[in-house]
């Protein structure tokens, strides 16, 4: 068995075998001799050998188990999600294949993590359109015939009730817009029919009209047909970002573009609102963001100072679409 690709445990049996048998050897051939009373010049030579083997010990150990002390201390600093640290090993030593097991760790935790992330989203989307689609198919047939049964109702009734009856229908009719406005949210049917780009352009255009603030829209020339995957996430981190914009940012106007930059493309949702000071804390919107950003093999900035606005920014690269 040859000694690199022995175990640990046994390296280091190995080792210290080795030098206590070094020692034992110098004794046993050298002319030193102990007397039965401890003279200075036996202690000094005792003292220099004992020394002499430790610090070869030392340097041995140290050699052997240096990579060990780096993976805990990389394995301390390691977060879950974020940008693991990689270690440099060389040889065939059991160190150098220590540092290649956590590499090979890390590698399955990330791609793990992403199978999981990409499996808890598209159940995600599978619930949101199910919702999407019970509120379309009953709610909002429920509600119109309502609607019709009080338009009927109302040319029977006296003339003193009809305005009644008519504040009932509009409240009824505004409930199932707003039935309606959320099934789109929650299922962009224009995505699937039409394409990223007029879905976004819904986008805005909706924010506006519900009172948002006004969204200048601007796609750049020559962007790439994206898969339907990358799709879906370029549109629910900008659906996101507004959202986030019209709760909180209290901005007059947003610029939205999605343009083509290098190899990538980048969605960009920039306010004009009150903005923050950083640090930025992941809540539930941006934590998902990133999420929907990984599974496109993307990232997402936010930037933001107080007084000056906020950016989000989504960079996708074209070539895993």
């Amino acid at each position: 068995m040859r000694l690199t690709n022995s175990p640990l445990y046994w390296k280091v049996w190995l080792i210290n075998g080795a030098v206590l048998g070094v020692g034992t050897l110098v004794l046993m051939l050298s002319p030193a001799s102990v007397s039965r009373r401890v003279v200075v010049s036996e202690a000094i030579v005792l003292v220099v050998g004992l020394s002499l083997m430790l610090v070869l010990n030392a340097a041995l150990l140290r050699s052997a188990l240096a990579p060990v002390d780096r993976v805990i201390r990389a394995m301390a600093t390691a977060q879950l999600g974020g940008p693991a640290p990689r270690l440099e090993a060389t040889g065939e030593s059991a160190g150098a294949r220590l540092v290649e097991s956590y590499h090979a760790m890390l590698d399955r935790l990330d791609t793990e993590r992403k199978a999981s992330n990409a499996r808890a989203l598209a159940a995600q989307e599978a619930e949101r359109h199910r919702i999407a689609q019970e509120l379309h198919d009953q709610v909002g047939q429920s509600l119109t015939v309502v609607l019709l049964g009080l338009k009927q109702l109302e040319a029977r009734v006296p003339a003193e009730v009809r305005t009644e009856l008519a504040l009932l229908r509009e409240s009824a009719r505004a409930g199932l817009d707003d039935v309606r406005r959320v099934a789109r949210e929650l299922r962009p049917g224009v995505l699937e029919d039409l394409g990223l780009l007029a879905a976004l352009a819904a986008l805005a255009t909706d924010v506006s009209a519900r009172g948002g603030p006004t969204v200048r829209r601007t796609f750049g020339p020559g962007l790439p047909a994206l898969s339907p995957e990358t799709e879906v996430v370029v549109y629910r981190v900008a659906q996101e970002a507004l959202t986030n914009v019209v709760r909180h940012a209290a901005a007059t106007r947003v610029d939205l573009s999605l343009l083509l930059v290098g190899g990538n493309v980048v969605l960009e949702v920039a306010d004009d609102g009150r903005g923050f000071t950083p640090p930025i804390v992941d809540g539930a919107g941006l934590e998902g963001m990133r999420d929907r950003a990984t599974l496109a093999g993307g990232a997402v900035e936010v930037s933001s100072s107080t007084g000056r606005g906020t950016t989000v920014r989504l960079t996708v690269p074209v070539g895993v679409s």
